[in-house]
């Protein structure tokens, strides 16, 4: 053998190992962590009392599978429902190969859903949003006793969630026994059953991305809903259309990236809702069905762009 082939085979050996060991070495990308992809669902109430016959197509052109409809007086999308028969419903929603994801039903309050659970069952939906129940502004041990009321109260309504298939989302909503970020701890805490969870609003919540990421990581599996959705400028008095959609992701001031790390860090896998609300109540956010289609899918870029950095 010539002293080139010694040469040759040598350096052969030397790149074989060089590869073993960086094969050894470097985690492969089968093994990194899978990105959050929202699972984003389409709240009625964005086009008002427009028809829900006109609001189906656009689910799918706002990335959604999943329609999330609401009453008066935000829409009245779910008093359609009643008027054009669960069956014609449900067609128009297979039409578009659009599922019923969420029924929001404040008015009825959390004891009041039973009849709305069953029909939840009849058309294949699986949560429904309200608000909670009980004294308002306690803090420490009043706070914490009055929560655990609140799920005591609440225990023959789960049992018919149970045996419906249906999750009650308890929404952090002004001026109600759930409305803070101890509140929302505290009913996570003491929930006894699965089909009790929380659906997280950040713009009811002070608007700090430390504080609301780190209670995103607390409350974890017990979130069903997470609305896209910050404060803004509020929306209870009526202010110039472009101050009034500084609720939607990308247009206000919160900083969505540490909310959606923190979703992803919990491997969230519920409902994802781009939100806002209108002034008066019952309007489309824009005066177009094409309009608020438009708007919507501005956040879900913008959130897109948030998702890319984590």
């Amino acid at each position: 053998m010539s002293d080139n082939s010694l040469l040759i085979g040598r350096r052969d050996f030397l790149a074989a190992s060089a590869v073993t060991a960086a094969t050894l070495t470097t985690p492969t990308l089968a093994l990194a962590a899978p990105k959050f992809k929202p699972k984003y669902i389409l709240g009625s109430c964005m086009y008002g009392y427009t028809r829900v016959n006109d609001i189906v197509p656009e689910v799918a052109k706002v990335g959604a599978t999943a329609l999330d409809i609401w009453p008066k007086v935000h829409g009245n999308q779910r008093e359609q429902l009643d008027a054009m028969g669960e069956e014609k419903f449900a067609a128009l929603l297979k039409q578009y190969d659009v599922t019923l994801g969420s029924i929001t039903q404040y008015k009825l309050g959390p004891f009041g859903l039973q009849e709305e659970m069953q029909l939840a069952q009849r058309l294949g939906c699986k949560m429904i949003i309200c608000g909670g129940s009980g004294p308002k502004n306690l803090k420490g041990k009043e706070l914490k006793a009055a929560v655990g009321a609140f799920v005591e109260k609440l225990q023959p309504h789960l049992a018919v969630a149970e045996e419906t298939g249906v999750t009650l989302a308890i929404e952090n909503h002004g001026n109600n026994l759930i409305d803070s970020p101890d509140s929302l701890k505290w009913l996570a805490e003491l929930r006894t059953s699965n089909n009790l969870g929380i659906a997280f609003a950040p713009y009811h919540l002070k608007q700090d991305e430390e504080l609301q990421s780190d209670l995103i990581r607390t409350l974890g599996d017990s979130i069903k809903m997470f609305y896209a959705w910050q404060h803004g400028m509020g929306c209870h008095v009526k202010l110039p259309k472009e101050q009034e959609l500084l609720q939607m992701p990308g247009r206000g001031d919160l900083d969505f990236v540490p909310l959606f790390a923190a979703l992803q860090n919990i491997k969230y896998e519920g409902w994802t809702e781009i939100f806002m609300h209108p002034v008066p109540r019952g309007i489309p956010i824009l005066d177009t069905t094409a309009e608020v289609t438009a708007e919507i899918n501005r956040s879900r870029k913008y959130i897109t762009k948030c998702l890319n950095t984590i």
